[in-house]
């Protein structure tokens, strides 16, 4: 064997070493535990989102609506798992290079590079891209709740494509990415009060307005065909909302377990604070109230949970629960705004208060923190300062974008159905099915 093939040997046998090497170091920094409680995560968000928005939405709307709901939560959870896969993680979690404040890059198009050996922290970056793809299926989905009941499928398809290309995915990157312009600037969103409430409530209203009120609204009662139904879907929303907050610690560890508690505290506190107004003001507490303010009080902990104790859950949600009841009255009985299932008033509302008092709550010199608190040389004013940046620059950016798409989409295919198939139901009109056959 000749020096020059005796190099080439050793060179070969040490890159095979580097390789082994590496995979063993990669297997090494994946921890167990934590890898565990994303999964069950994993499975909690995607299971807010089917079944549990689908029926909790599926029951407020008319009988011969439900069926459009669920397939439009189930074809969302479909489409936007392959746009995810396609470009959507990649675009949200890569460096952007020049652009890289605003924008991802292309580097992990189709998931390149996400190996079995890949991490991301202490979990396998596959299961990290799984987690995320499950916030990206659940936004757009909250939004269909502003024009349910009238709006084309095809167009609600079309929309919720482009909007998470151009919208959610943006924010997502902004406020989660290393060196996102809003990261960077240390706005505290733990779990996704400006990337998934405010930009889904901002993107309902919108959409609310441009596609316009349902036919009926205003005129006639338009009661929910089945709150049993949407109880059962809020009791899973209460559950997977668990996953949502506590998995976004991405560690089995205690801040996880304090923003688990947080949720059910603040849960708490905004469905008690909204039946209590319910009780005073009409002497008899609603069902939907009830279900209503528990959502209003998760979604305003959300971007708080992994900053706030026990305490501060508390004040939070029976805040919610006060603001976000105003809100919708505001809304559907002052403005006569048909934000058919209320999406704006409580997530929207909901998503930008808990943004606006993680800032304030995260204070240790309140007592009511869970340890995490500000960034170093931060305090309360610049914090709530970096607090009020991202919620303006989001509500902004989603609302201008928002409507620009619905005027793209409209050059394409109508937004609304015909007169017609609105009076049919768009069980048949759209799908040709009924959810009941009695």
């Amino acid at each position: 064997m000749t020096k020059h093939h005796k190099l080439s040997g050793i060179s070969l046998i040490s890159l095979l070493l580097l390789i082994f090497s590496g995979n063993a170091m990669a297997a090494d920094a994946i921890n167990g535990a934590d890898t565990a409680w994303i999964m069950i995560s994993t499975a909690l968000v995607l299971f807010m989102t089917l079944p549990g928005l689908a029926l909790f939405y599926g029951g407020l709307v008319r009988t011969k609506n439900v069926l459009s709901i669920l397939m439009q939560c189930f074809a969302i959870t479909s489409i936007m798992s392959i746009l995810w896969l396609i470009a959507g993680y990649s675009l949200a979690f890569s460096d952007g290079g020049s652009m890289n404040a605003f924008i991802g890059g292309f580097d992990k198009v189709l998931f390149a590079g996400v190996m079995e050996g890949s991490v991301s922290g202490t979990i396998p970056e596959g299961l990290f891209a799984l987690f995320q793809m499950t916030f990206a299926i659940i936004t757009p989905s909250l939004i269909v709740g502003a024009f349910a009941e009238r709006a084309r499928f095809s167009a609600m398809m079309l929309f919720s494509s482009i909007w998470l290309f151009v919208v959610y995915i943006p924010i997502t990157h902004w406020v989660w990415a290393e060196g996102g312009w809003l990261f960077e600037m240390g706005l505290l969103d733990f779990a996704g009060g400006t990337v998934v409430h405010i930009t889904a409530g901002v993107a309902a209203l919108v959409a609310a307005l441009v596609i316009g009120k349902r036919k009926e609204f205003g005129v006639h009662a338009l009661p929910p065909h089945n709150l049993t139904m949407t109880v059962i879907g809020a009791g899973m929303l209460w559950v997977g909302w668990f996953g949502f907050n506590g998995g976004s610690a991405l560690a089995a560890d205690g801040n996880a377990a304090m923003a688990m508690l947080v949720t059910h505290i603040s849960a708490a506190a905004g469905a008690a604070m909204w039946a209590a107004i319910e009780w005073l003001k009409h002497g008899k507490p609603s069902v939907l109230g009830i279900v209503t303010g528990m959502v209003a009080g998760l979604g305003t902990i959300t971007p708080a949970s992994g900053f706030v104790g026990p305490a501060g859950a508390l004040i939070i949600g029976l805040t919610a629960g006060f603001v976000c009841y105003n809100a919708t009255q505001i809304m559907k009985v002052k403005l006569k705004l048909d934000d058919s299932l209320d999406v704006f008033p409580v997530h929207g509302v909901g998503g930008i208060l808990g943004t606006f008092l993680a800032g304030i709550f995260a204070s240790a010199g309140l007592g009511v923190f869970s340890g995490q608190g500000y960034a170093e040389g931060m305090n309360m004013i610049s914090q709530v300062w970096v607090q009020l940046i991202g919620i303006g620059s989001t509500m902004l950016y989603t609302a201008v974008m928002t409507y620009i798409i619905l005027k793209v989409v409209a050059l394409f295919v109508d937004l609304r159905v015909e007169r017609e198939e609105e009076t049919e139901g768009l069980d048949i009109a759209s799908h040709d099915e009924r959810g009941y056959d009695f």
